[in-house]
């Protein structure tokens, strides 16, 4: 019995296990990558900030985009980020934004001769992107017929420069990003304008999201945010 009381006022007192939160995240430019074996980008930054001056435990992980966002979604530790905040994903998480606010657009081959100047007339062509990508869920809201799924985003830009596809959604700095490294892609359509957030599966607390928004806030309030989009020249500063 004396043991029994012992071991209950011993874990009692001992301090409370810390949450160690996982982000997981993918490789796409210039928001997340790896370089030189270094997580970088512009929301990496931004998240090792918040969660530092939030003072959480946190890992990174970078991996394909469906398994982060099914983590995210089924493990009650994990979030995923960039993510595009939209209505059918609305309720399936706790929310920390904005990372930045971005559009998303159609592009194509250069001078590939496909021009749609709406987004009825871009429904004749076919279009490729990633599974589970927000793109697809843009897509399948328009009901495009012609829907191309692969397993990331190389993949599909392969299939664009390579004719197998016509169009591909993208966000508007990663087009930018292409365009600088001489890819041969042009814009073709502007689909939407989107705000890119940190998405948490609900069983996360209330207090721990609530302490990174709050780090969140004051990373916007206080400039650092703009500077950092500037570093790595990403437009549509929240």
């Amino acid at each position: 019995m004396i043991r029994s009381v012992f071991l209950t006022l011993l874990v009692l007192v001992l301090p409370a296990h810390a949450q160690t939160i996982k982000l997981n995240t993918e490789e796409y430019p210039p928001f997340n990558y790896r370089e030189d074996n270094e997580y970088k980008g512009s929301s990496i930054e931004q998240v090792k900030l918040l969660m530092q001056d939030a003072g959480l435990d946190y890992t990174i992980e970078m991996m394909p985009w469906a398994r982060a966002l099914s983590l995210a979604t089924t493990q009650k530790d994990h979030c995923v980020f960039s993510t595009v905040h939209n209505a059918e994903r609305d309720p399936k998480f706790k929310w920390v934004e904005p990372l930045l606010t971005n559009r998303t657009v159609l592009v194509r081959k250069a001078g590939s001769g496909v021009s749609p100047s709406t987004i009825e007339e871009a429904k004749a062509y076919s279009v490729g992107t990633q599974r589970d990508d927000y793109t697809q869920t843009i897509l399948e809201a328009h009901q495009f017929p012609k829907v191309d799924l692969a397993v990331d985003q190389t993949l599909s830009l392969k299939k664009l420069l390579s004719g197998r596809i016509d169009l591909m959604p993208v966000s508007e700095d990663y087009f930018m990003v292409l365009k600088r490294q001489g890819r041969a892609v042009e814009l073709a359509l502007v689909l939407t304008e989107d705000v890119f957030s940190i998405a948490c599966n609900p069983g996360i607390s209330d207090e721990v999201v609530a302490r990174m928004q709050s780090s969140l806030d004051e990373l916007i309030a206080d400039g650092t945010q703009a500077m950092i989009l500037e570093k790595y020249g990403v437009g549509g500063t929240p």
